[in-house]
């Protein structure tokens, strides 16, 4: 029998509120379906909408709701949690996983506009998100945000510019909003995903864009994660479990980030 506090199982979110932002595919999509197995309502918003929808046929539960949202503008912001609070009355947890990557170009290649997008996108939408939100949870009493990092945001990936800056703005927004937060009830935290196999990197495989024999070999773990690893990291962090870890930037990379050695670091096959 599983372990509980309060009368829940560790680790449920049953009957909380949770958007999640770009949850059409990928992370937000595999965090969409954890939330939502352990019992959480789930707002699905993304860019494109029918991605959200599909998100939600597939769970489980009832009161779900998908909504499409552009996060870089501040009117669709606001127009996503004025339904939100319509339909719920309130925001228990904020998962910033919308996002977009950018391909290897050498810096005095790219232009402004490449630059802009990205970082409106990364770090201005996951900004307006968090303080749209954080109005909503001082008023009810508070709650969690959860924010998508990068290793690309803690180390140097050359040619990865406006992401890196993108990402490693992110690391610092978490801090930031947390020490402010916290009066107020609010817990803010980020994972910071190293490589991990999706949809996206799938594609880039098949174009001979990633070279995944390179990335297993530097990676301590030997192996790349997978979008359920980076899903449950973000399910603990949201759980009360966590209560009182706010501020931190949590790698979920198989220490590909603290490896530093010249050589290989996996030595298998």
């Amino acid at each position: 029998m599983a372990s509980e506090v309060g009368g829940l199982p560790v680790g449920s979110l049953a009957e909380r509120v949770v958007v999640i932002t770009g949850a059409g595919s990928g992370l937000g999509r595999a965090a969409a379906e954890l939330f939502a197995g352990r019992g959480a309502h789930i707002v699905a918003v993304d860019l494109a909408v029918d991605s959200a929808s599909g998100t939600i046929d597939g769970l489980l539960g009832e009161g779900h709701l998908a909504l499409q949202v552009d996060v870089s503008l501040q009117p669709s912001v606001d127009a996503l949690t004025a339904a939100v609070l319509a339909r719920f009355g309130r925001i228990d947890v904020l998962v910033n996983s919308a996002g977009i990557a950018e391909g290897r170009a050498p810096t005095l290649e790219q232009d402004l506009e490449h630059w802009q997008r990205i970082i409106d996108v990364n770090l201005t939408g996951s900004y307006l998100m968090c303080q749209a939100t954080a109005r909503i949870m001082r008023e009810t009493g508070g709650g969690v945000i959860l924010n998508l990092s990068s290793i690309a945001g803690v180390i140097g990936l050359p040619r990865r510019t406006a992401y890196s800056a993108s990402k490693g703005g992110v690391s610092m927004l978490t801090r930031v909003l947390a020490s402010e937060w916290a009066p107020y009830g609010i817990r803010v935290n980020a994972v910071a995903p190293g490589y991990i196999h999706t949809a996206m990197t799938e594609k880039l495989m098949a174009e001979g864009r990633l070279d995944v024999d390179a990335i297993v070999r530097r990676s301590p773990t030997g192996e790349m994660g997978t979008a359920t690893d980076v899903a449950e990291a973000l399910a603990f962090l949201a759980s009360d479990q966590a209560r009182f870890i706010t501020g931190v930037v949590l790698p979920v990379d198989g220490a590909y980030t603290a490896y530093g050695a010249p050589e290989d670091a996996f030595p298998g096959d």
